[in-house]
């Protein structure tokens, strides 16, 4: 079954349920676990902020942040993914589409979105960040690592019983790449096909500079989660 909404060039994905234009199988996100990536944004925000949640998905991040006393906002353009949100208010629309007329204390990009292959896409995700930072505020956004595009093919057994593998990553030109992805668990395989264009940390600083952000700091060793701010708050 898939979604009401067109499915973007160069994403598609295979296996049981619903599959949303980007490619994601709602199903799969329903079983992956959540990692250490709450710890690592509550560590670098306020107690009880507001948080926006852009590309939310069913909720992985969303369920966890609520847990430890913040308010969410949870933004996704699937209405079947935000269906398996709880707790949470939910909005579905495109990042790159959402006008609110309200800022937050956090917004938060996670999911390698910054990344977008289309160049348009990615700056319409950072403006819509920037749209909707209150003043003092920030914006979390988690890149990709330095050898993702490299280290190829490579996989992870996850202690919760399935593997991860990034099967393949092809050139498509113009500096993006098309990643094939699998996931198997012992009842089912899902596929994910998504395009990604690598940035350097000097590109991905440039990307936030033309948004009207900038780095305020790297939050991990290796600078895969980044804390950005508008200049006048830092």
């Amino acid at each position: 079954m898939r979604e009401g909404h067109e499915e973007r060039e160069g994403y598609e994905g295979a296996g049981p349920g619903a599959i949303t234009p980007d490619g994601c199988a709602v199903e799969l996100y329903s079983r992956l676990p959540v990692g250490d990536e709450p710890d690592i944004i509550a560590a670098a925000v306020p107690a009880g902020a507001r948080i926006l949640e852009l590309g939310s998905g069913v909720g992985r991040m969303t369920h966890a942040l609520l847990a430890r006393g913040f308010e969410v906002t949870a933004v996704d353009e699937s209405a079947e993914m935000l269906e398996r949100v709880r707790g949470a208010r939910t909005i579905c629309s495109p990042i790159e589409k959402l006008r609110l007329d309200e800022t937050f204390d956090v917004v938060l990009l996670a999911s390698f979105l910054v990344h977008a292959g289309d160049p348009e896409v990615r700056r319409g995700l950072l403006r819509t960040c920037a749209r909707h930072l209150a003043e003092g505020g920030c914006v979390l956004i988690q890149r990709e690592g330095e050898d993702y595009h490299t280290n190829v093919p490579r996989e992870r057994v996850d202690p919760a019983g399935f593997t991860v593998r990034i099967v393949s990553v092809d050139p498509v030109g113009d500096g993006v790449d098309s990643v094939c992805a699998e996931y198997v668990f012992p009842d089912a395989v899902w596929t994910q096909t998504f395009r990604s264009r690598r940035l350097t940390k000097e590109q991905f600083e440039e990307e936030l500079e033309e948004a009207g952000l900038a780095v305020d700091r790297y939050l991990t060793r290796d600078r895969i989660w980044v804390r950005a701010v508008a200049p006048k708050a830092r």
